[in-house]
């Protein structure tokens, strides 16, 4: 069975002054996403970062072997 790739990524979140919040994936430069909660700002940035892997795939631009990957997100 081959050797699943892993993938780490880290969150870093900021509360705007209108209160909004922002989370950005450091590893991913430009990737960042709003939200109304901490918690909305989060999975909004996740999901972005599973579209562009997608792409990635699609694109095959990818620089790690395709098939299932183990992606961890660890909020800083």
């Amino acid at each position: 069975m081959p050797m699943l790739n892993e993938r780490k990524y880290t969150i870093e979140t900021e509360q705007e002054t209108d209160g909004r919040w922002i989370a950005e994936v450091i590893e991913i430069p430009g990737v960042l996403a709003y939200g109304d909660t901490l918690e909305q700002a989060q999975a909004n940035v996740e999901a972005l970062t599973f579209r562009i892997m997608a792409e990635e795939i699609e694109e095959n631009t990818s620089n790690t072997v395709f098939g299932f990957s183990n992606i961890v997100f660890s909020l800083s």
